[in-house]
């Protein structure tokens, strides 16, 4: 088994609404490790395994320095789970990757389909990680699930990246296509449901239930290299509902990153 590295990023500098995702990794840790929880994902594999490594949170000076951080996390060839963090932490943790991945497949479940140009004047704004991502040709295929704020704009960007976008207007799970490369999934609180999820900046009714998310997981029959777990803003949340939802999905994460 290849050795899985966590990371957690606090940053949310890059947040166009409310800033708070930046305290995020260390409460969803918590509610990890609470006595509420255990450590076994859905199919009785425990995450606590030599393979597995927390590496810590680390503060972020500069944006890019998230892509020194993950290149040395992976050095070693290492998987890697990273807890953000706003949505911008995305692209400086995939220019990493790519050095390991040249072809790479991104899975990203999300609201929003953060393909802006810029939003507001910054192109590294956390409204438009995938554009970057697609325009630097960082992924081979990025599959969007969840989205259901599609304008003109990140419509005509989809468009021209060759984006694969399921909306949830019309969505069924049965149709996301079959992955062939190496997989990444990035994973917006805000594309659940707020009923699930209610720890987020951007509250965006309509979304995916907490049991579609882990359907989707469980279903994916290739390779995961890296996740991301973004978007929780703890300043929001009611009982903990969004940490622990969000430990719920890091588990079944590393889970899916164990099987091969």
């Amino acid at each position: 088994m290849q050795n899985i590295k966590i990371q957690g990023i606090n940053w949310d500098a890059k947040s166009s609404f409310q800033q708070g995702p930046a305290k995020a990794p260390n409460l969803i840790r918590k509610a990890l490790y609470s006595d509420s929880m255990n450590l076994c994902t859905e199919f009785g594999v425990s995450i606590e395994n030599d393979a597995v490594t927390d590496k810590g949170d680390f503060n972020i000076n500069e944006y890019f320095d998230i892509t020194d951080i993950t290149r040395k996390n992976i050095e070693s060839g290492a998987k890697l789970l990273s807890l953000g963090g706003d949505h911008s932490v995305t692209f400086p943790i995939i220019k990493a990757l790519h050095e390991h991945y040249p072809k790479l497949d991104i899975l990203h479940i999300d609201a929003h389909a953060d393909l802006y140009h810029d939003y507001e004047g910054d192109p590294y704004s956390h409204a438009c990680p995938f554009a970057r991502i697609m325009e630097n040709g960082f992924a081979v295929k990025l599959v969007q699930v969840g989205i259901r704020t599609l304008n003109p704009h990140q419509a005509a960007q989809a468009k021209k990246y060759n984006v694969d976008v399921h909306e949830m207007r019309n969505l069924d799970l049965n149709n996301i296509p079959k992955f062939e490369n190496p997989l990444y999934i990035s994973l917006d609180m805000d594309g659940f449901d707020p009923a699930f999820a209610p720890g987020v900046s951007h509250l965006e009714p309509g979304g995916l239930t907490s049991r579609q998310v882990l359907d989707l997981i469980h279903s994916i029959d290739t390779e995961v290299v890296g996740a991301d777990i973004v978007e929780y803003n703890p300043d929001r949340d009611f009982h903990d509902m969004t940490a622990y939802l969000a430990a719920k999905m890091m588990k079944e994460l590393i889970g899916k990153m164990m099987e091969r």
